[in-house]
C-alpha cells in the first residue's frame, strides 16, 4: 500500500500514475489518495507505520509538517526542510525530496547535466528551494537566485544559506527580480535558465519573466516548472529564438518516476506516462 497524503488531493493524477505502473511491472500494489490536513500530518505518518506502506508521496500543506514524524531525512530534505516521498524502508521512515532529482533528470533526459553549469534560477519558493538544492548537490558550479524583494525575502535568504552550507562547492547568491540589468549580466553569463515562479500558469499564461527576446541565445537551456500550460509563453519564445527548452510537465514526471524507482527500485516508462495521462 502507498498513497498521496495532504489537501486537496482530489484531482492527483498520481494514483493513476503510479497505479498504472503496478500493473505493468505486475507488481500487487494499490495507491490512493488521502485528504489530510497539515494538523493531521503526524496522524497520518503513525498510519503508514502501523499500516506497514511502503511509502507515501506528500503534496501542500504537509511536505513541512510531516518532517518531525520521520526517522531521518536525506540532504535535500534536510536542507531545504520539504519533504515530498516518504519511504518505509523496514520500519524506518526516510523522507525524500524528489522533486529537484525531477529537474535535474528531466534535463538528463534532454542531454544537460548540470555539474559544472551556471544557472540562472527565477523564484525563491518551494520548487527553486528543492532545484537550488539538487543542482548544488550534483555539482552545479553557480546558481544565480532572482526573487522579488517581498516579505518573503527574508526566508528565501535564510533557505539559500542552509543549501549553500549543505552544497559548498556551489557560488549561490541572492539579488531581486526587478534589477533587469544585473539579470541580464546573470543570464548573458549563465549555462541554464530556470523559471521557478508562477508566472505563465493561469492566470499569468500571457506573461514572462523575460520580456527582452534578445536575452535568448542559441546556446541557452531554458527550463520551467509551470506543466500548464505544457508550454509557457517564456519556453515558447526561448525556443523559437533557437533555445533547447525543457518543460514543467518533463519534471512533474521525472520527480513522481524518482518516488518510484525509491520505492520499486524499478524505472517508470515516463513516455507512457505523459501520453496516458496528459494528452
Amino acid at each position: 500500500m502507498l498513497g498521496l497524503i495532504g489537501t486537496p488531493v482530489e484531482h492527483s493524477k498520481s494514483p493513476a500514475m503510479y497505479n498504472y505502473c503496478f500493473q505493468k511491472f505486475d507488481l500487487d500494489w494499490a495507491y490512493l489518495a488521502f485528504d489530510i490536513p497539515a494538523e493531521q500530518a503526524g496522524e497520518a505518518v503513525a498510519a503508514i507505520r502501523t499500516l506497514g506502506m511502503r511509502g507515501a508521496n506528500v503534496t501542500m500543506p504537509c511536505k513541512n509538517a510531516v518532517i518531525p514524524f520521520v526517522d531521518a531525512l536525506t540532504p535535500a530534505a534536510r536542507a531545504i526542510q520539504a519533504v515530498n516521498t516518504i519511504v518505509n524502508e523496514g520500519g524506518v521512515l526516510v523522507g525524500h525530496n524528489t522533486d529537484g532529482c525531477g529537474y535535474t533528470q528531466n534535463l538528463r533526459r534532454n542531454g544537460i547535466e548540470v555539474a559544472g553549469k551556471k544557472i540562472v534560477l527565477l523564484g525563491g519558493g518551494g520548487a527553486a528551494s528543492a532545484i537550488a538544492i539538487q543542482a548544488a548537490l550534483e555539482g552545479a558550479a553557480e546558481i544565480a537566485v532572482f526573487n522579488l524583494r517581498d516579505a518573503f525575502w527574508p526566508r528565501v535568504e535564510q533557505g539559500l544559506k542552509a543549501i549553500a552550507q549543505a552544497a559548498p562547492g556551489c557560488a549561490i547568491s541572492l539579488q531581486d527580480l526587478e534589477d533587469r540589468s544585473a539579470l541580464k549580466a546573470a543570464i548573458d553569463r549563465c549555462d541554464i535558465l530556470s523559471n521557478a515562479t508562477r508566472v505563465g500558469m493561469a492566470p499569468y499564461e500571457d506573461q514572462s519573466n523575460i520580456t527582452d527576446l534578445s536575452w535568448f541565445r542559441p546556446d541557452l537551456v531554458v527550463t520551467d516548472v509551470v506543466y500548464a500550460p505544457p508550454e509557457t509563453k517564456m519556453l515558447r519564445e526561448a525556443r523559437v529564438a533557437g533555445c533547447k527548452t525543457c518543460d514543467g510537465l518533463g519534471m512533474l514526471l521525472c520527480q513522481g518516476a524518482e518516488a518510484f524507482r525509491l520505492y520499486s527500485g524499478l524505472e517508470m516508462p515516463v513516455e507512457e506516462i505523459r501520453a496516458l495521462l496528459y494528452t
